[in-house]
């Protein structure tokens, strides 16, 4: 799916790159697998072609060590500022003096004020969503503090200057295009992949461990269903939606429980809960390693994914990965991701949401009918591949160092 004009011929050499992944500390699960699939693939499938190091630096705690300071949010976002705004630039350009780098490549988009600090044709940057710098986009739609559009323009300003935006689908492509943020010709469409243990196949001791977690002992398809959710509690997932389609479904389906994956819910989203008198029939986890999560989805009935706005939408291929039915808003990123093999609903639409997640789990009694579905499912998401998006990079990588050398030639350098 990269849209490179050229194929460039291979170097006699390695294509050196530098890969800038997110703070780990930060916690923001679908960034850090990128950067794992990125540094995987290339040492594993291209280290004859790249050799990629990381330049990421140590988090470092100023504000949060303080002693009045401790627990409270606006200490850990101070010290989220300046690392990223401050520590991680600085590597960068200490990078940057050593030369020891043909490429840099930012593996989140939010990290894009990077770009400020390093040569900007030979950085990259793979773009997952415009969350990030929506405030400035869309000022009407999230308004935000004075400090925190500073820093989304800073961002922004680095995105625009990079020499190639990896776009993870065609949504994200589209958005970028709307908004004039990159000329079509530096934008490469590649999709992103499912981690390989989302699989349908059992795996005895990880169904142990998910059963464990979710308090099963055996599961018949006539039981109360299990409906998952993963994600963060951010305002675009809708929670809200979730959580009142959930009370729908636990008053026609009793017994009905609901898993959530990535975290706790905010305050308000707990009192939602509280109010539709479902908080018994929850169990909240956090983010879970792949092979866990991949356990999980195997286990459930039916994914929810209410989102409102999505760049790609990761739960949903994973889910079909492992032959699990999806419903899903319609908007274009997601539709985009399941096809024909997800089902959807409009965004918001309460009976909707419910009326269909009624008919899907109904459905999950006819095992001739599931078991085509589910074939439908595994097939769709072999579209989702990382092997396949790194290999894509790596020709992206080719083409912008070709084109460096040859304008160095042309300059005679």
């Amino acid at each position: 799916m990269n849209q490179s004009p050229t194929n460039p011929e291979p170097r006699s050499s390695p294509i050196r790159v530098a890969i800038a992944a997110d703070y780990a500390e930060e916690g923001w699960a679908s960034m850090d697998l990128t950067a794992e699939m990125m540094f995987f693939y290339l040492n594993n499938d291209h280290s004859n072609a790249v050799v990629a190091e990381p330049i990421r630096p140590p988090y470092r705690r100023r504000f949060a060590r303080l002693p009045l300071a401790k627990g409270r949010s606006a200490a850990k976002n101070a010290d989220r500022a300046l690392n990223r705004f401050w520590y991680y630039p600085r590597a960068a350009r200490r990078a940057q003096r050593r030369n020891a780098f043909d490429l840099y490549h930012i593996v989140d988009h939010s990290y894009s004020q990077l770009v400020l600090s390093l040569p900007e044709e030979r950085a990259i940057v793979t773009c997952h969503d415009l969350d990030t710098f929506r405030c400035v986009l869309e000022p009407e739609l999230e308004p935000r503090p004075r400090w925190f559009r500073l820093m989304a323009e800073r961002s922004l300003a680095g995105f625009r200057r990079a020499r190639v935006v990896v776009c993870n689908s065609e949504a994200t492509r589209s958005a970028i295009v709307k908004h004039d943020l990159a000329s079509q010709d530096r934008l490469r469409l590649i999709p992103v992949g499912v981690h390989p243990a989302c699989s349908p196949d059992a795996d005895l001791a990880v169904d142990r461990r998910v059963d464990d977690l979710l308090g099963l002992e055996r599961r018949y398809l006539d039981d109360p269903p299990l409906i998952l959710h993963v994600g963060t509690t951010i305002p675009r997932k809708r929670i809200d939606i979730l959580l009142r389609v959930f009370a729908r479904i636990a008053a026609e389906r009793p017994g009905a429980r609901l898993v959530k994956v990535g975290g706790a819910f905010t305050v308000e989203q707990f009192r939602l809960a509280e109010e539709l008198k479902i908080t018994n029939s929850m169990i909240i986890l956090p983010f879970l390693d792949r092979e866990v999560l991949s356990g999980v989805y195997r286990r459930v009935d039916l994914v929810l994914q209410p989102s409102e706005a999505e760049g790609f939408g990761l739960p949903v291929a994973e889910a079909l990965a492992c032959g699990a039915a999806v419903l899903a808003s319609d908007i274009a990123a997601l539709v985009e991701v399941g096809g024909d093999a997800a089902y959807y609903a409009p965004v918001g639409d309460i009976d909707k949401w419910t009326e269909s997640a009624l008919k899907i789990l109904d459905d999950r009694v006819d095992q001739p009918l599931l078991t085509e579905r589910k074939r439908d499912r595994i097939v769709r998401a072999e579209l989702f591949s990382w092997s396949r998006h790194v290999s894509e990079c790596v020709r992206v990588y080719e083409e912008v160092v070709a084109g460096r050398d040859e304008r160095r030639s042309e300059r005679g350098e």
